[in-house]
């Protein structure tokens, strides 16, 4: 597209709004795109872009392989635009776009790493085509906003640009399926011993084939409809790998990546399948590039996963662990509980799930609760759970109706009030499952834990003194 009157009108009262904001100490991540939009709504087709533009698109993960991109890109000195800081929809990219550009328009940088929300691609991809689009998963979201998985697969099927290459998840069937007319590559890990031979989640949306209809033959389950399957009747199957996980090492904390050109061996961050996913779909992104072994696996250890995601601190003997669980997604959520019923040693949960976004007027239907597996929760080295929030009492008949003892169960209201109820006598673990929204109650949390653990120990010594 051209560039015409209307767009630089667009682009200079962008510009201007951006220099302003800053005066004013705000960030400038959201403004100056919608500005630009409302002016010129073809504004992003119009500007000129990077030559190499990586996306990154799912339900769960594309923040933090956006940031581990990024973050390993600054480590070897390369210079990017990225939407880290604003928003995933069209007018945070746009406002990107005009951070990159000069006051005529021209990309100033070459490379872009652009996160796209999967419900967005009608109105951003039409006007950006990515070089390479990584898709981390698709699951169950916000019944409200997201309807079905098959729904969003339809959706990014449709608008996904024919020259984009995809970079997909082949351990997920719904994503694998995707555009099936564009050149792509899969990534994924192979069969480990913690796999199953059948499902655990309460959920699997990928269960008959889509060629025949006929029952499909899971050849293992990591979790929901993530595996390895095929279909007993016609050729269907899931992809062939090419970057495949084949070994993952939790004492070493190694992972041994198998490709067209040979093995590496990186160091894991995280010992969390999910993270593990993340890095790998940022390894494959950053190879497309040009990346060695050196430069990924050099800038990937020195990183950890944002504190807003998950984070680790020990009290006093005691650990807190806070980790993001995103109420109303109950794939999120049931990972998240799997992680705390598979750590070592007696824990406590405190569950704050509520979208504080939203929940204050939230008319949100509460069926991903059921969604949920809250069966997970019901194990024996779980010792309490404590819940709160506007969504209290339905947290509270869910966790009943996983079969959990309710003398195990506090549930109030007031979330911090709540807390004053927390037995730390046996406990090794605090776990903090939090909200994306609710980032200040769960620092507020923690530190209240931390005074309570602090206050605990104290005590003990002046009885011993006495």
């Amino acid at each position: 597209m051209k560039k015409s009157f209307r767009f630089y009108i667009a682009l200079w009262g962008a510009k201007a709004g951006t220099v302003l904001l800053k005066l004013l100490r705000r960030n400038a991540t959201f403004f100056p795109g919608r500005f630009a939009l409302k002016i010129c709504p073809d504004f992003m087709g119009r500007i000129d872009k990077p030559k190499t533009i990586l996306a990154v698109t799912g339900t769960n993960g594309k923040t933090t392989v956006c940031n581990m991109i990024e973050d390993t890109l600054k480590e070897n000195g390369i210079d990017f635009i990225d939407n880290k800081y604003g928003s995933n929809i069209d007018a945070g990219v746009a406002t990107t776009l005009i951070s990159g550009a000069s006051l005529l328009g021209k990309a100033k940088k070459d490379l872009a790493v652009i996160e796209v929300d999967e419900r967005s691609a009608p109105k951003i991809y039409p006007y950006l085509t990515p070089t390479y689009l990584a898709c981390t998963n698709l699951f169950r979201d916000s019944i409200m906003r997201n309807a079905h998985t098959e729904f969003i697969a339809e959706i990014l099927t449709k608008y996904i640009p024919k020259d984009t290459t995809l970079v997909l998840n082949g351990d997920d069937l719904i994503v694998s399926t995707l555009a099936p007319e564009n050149k792509r590559m899969y990534f994924g890990i192979e069969r480990q011993e913690f796999d199953e031979d059948q499902r655990e989640s309460l959920t699997r949306d990928f269960i008959v084939c889509p060629k025949c209809n006929t029952k499909l033959v899971y050849d293992f389950v990591r979790y929901n409809h993530i595996g390895r399957a095929h279909c007993p009747k016609c050729d269907f199957k899931s992809p062939e790998i090419d970057y495949a996980v084949t070994n993952i090492d939790l004492e070493k904390k190694k992972m041994t990546l198998k490709t067209h050109e040979g093995e590496e061996v990186y160091d894991l961050i995280s010992d969390n399948i999910i993270n593990i996913y993340n890095m790998l779909t940022v390894i494959t992104m950053l190879k497309q590039i040009g990346l060695t072994f050196e430069q990924i696996n050099g800038g990937l250890k020195k990183q950890e996963i944002v504190d807003t995601r998950f984070s680790e601190d020990e009290v006093e003997g005691v650990k807190i662990i806070t980790h993001l669980a995103k109420g109303m997604n109950p794939i999120a959520c049931s990972r998240a509980f799997d992680y705390v019923r598979k750590y070592k040693g007696n824990k406590a949960v405190i569950l704050f799930l509520d979208d504080l976004h939203v929940a204050a007027h939230d008319s949100e239907n509460i069926a991903w609760q059921y969604d949920a597996d809250y069966e997970f929760l019901n194990d024996d080295s779980i010792k309490q759970i404590i819940i709160g929030g506007v969504r209290y009492l339905d947290s509270y008949v869910r966790l009943q109706l996983a079969g959990i003892d309710p003398k195990k169960i506090v549930h109030q209201r007031d979330e911090l009030s709540a807390l004053d109820k927390l037995k730390l006598d046996g406990i090794d673990t605090v776990f903090i499952l939090h909200d994306l929204y609710s980032i200040e109650l769960k620092d507020a949390t923690k530190n209240k834990v931390e005074i309570m653990i602090r206050s605990r120990v104290a005590q003990k010594e002046g009885q011993v003194e006495k």
